[in-house]
């Protein structure tokens, strides 16, 4: 399909990682737009993100799209090569339940064992420990959590690559 497709982000959100990583996988051509979302959101971005204020926004046909996992399920549903989610009905009711305990614990963890204050440190670090290690019983020695090819399940893992080397530091 040869539509317009843009997509609005940042170079440090692994939210819009996420749609990208989507669209490269499923083979789609976009235009990306960097956003300066610390001091300078763009009219753009309010225009299309006008609830959250944030990125991604996923442009379609001139249609906004905001949310990362909602903007992964349109891209899965819009672009059928290269599911990135399994067709079983069970396998992709687990899937889900992983992306959400990404968002919902793994990510908060994380986030918290970053940036806490130094004598709340070694308790948040214990607790994204225990998050991660929960995450990676998932894979259950698998390459992906799809198994053999990647899917929205370790789409939405990506902010490991991005943060986990400032967590080690």
């Amino acid at each position: 399909m040869g539509e317009e497709v843009k997509v609005f982000g940042f170079w440090a959100s692994p939210y819009s990682h996420r749609v990208e990583l989507a669209l490269s996988l499923k083979g789609v051509p976009y235009e990306y737009i960097e956003e300066d979302i610390l001091k300078n959101k763009s009219d753009s971005l309010l225009k299309y993100n006008p609830i959250h204020k944030k990125v991604p926004v996923f442009l379609h046909k001139g249609k906004p799209i905001v949310e990362s996992i909602v903007i992964l399920e349109y891209i899965e549903e819009t672009w059928k090569a290269n599911p990135i989610l399994p067709q079983n009905p069970y396998d992709k009711a687990i899937d889900r339940f992983w992306i959400k305990f990404i968002d919902d614990k793994c990510l908060p963890a994380v986030r918290k064992a970053t940036f806490s204050p130094e004598n709340e440190r070694e308790t948040a670090v214990e607790e994204a420990c225990e998050c991660l290690k929960t995450l990676e019983s998932a894979l259950n020695g698998k390459r992906f959590f799809g198994g053999d090819a990647v899917g929205m399940v370790d789409i939405a893992a990506n902010f490991l690559t991005i943060w986990l080397r400032t967590i080690q530091e």
